[in-house]
């Protein structure tokens, strides 16, 4: 069995029972996948608080920096036709 030192970083996700979205909960260090959506459902779940887990390796996430925020997303503040204020969404389209 190899050191616990040495099992890969996963970073966890949840979808609550009232969400859309899963939303970052915390990390957790564990042997492989299996055991990481394991372990995240009894630390992170245990009050039955959500419907769906996520386990992603934290070397497989590359991210931006929010000091790159002007770089990185300035270019589509000129393409306002993106936008969706432009089209009129029924009353009766959920969780728009």
């Amino acid at each position: 069995m190899t050191d616990r030192r040495e099992w890969p970083l996963y970073e966890v996700f949840v979808r609550g029972k009232r969400g859309l979205n899963h939303v970052h909960v915390g990390s957790l260090h564990a042997a492989d996948s299996t055991m990481a959506l394991r372990n995240a459902r009894d630390v992170y779940t245990r009050r039955n608080e959500g419907v769906s887990i996520w386990v992603v390796p934290a070397a497989a996430i590359t991210a931006s920096s929010p000091d790159e925020k002007d770089p990185l997303f300035g270019p589509s503040a000129d393409k306002v036709y993106r936008h969706p204020t432009f089209y009129p969404i029924p009353d009766d389209v959920p969780h728009m």
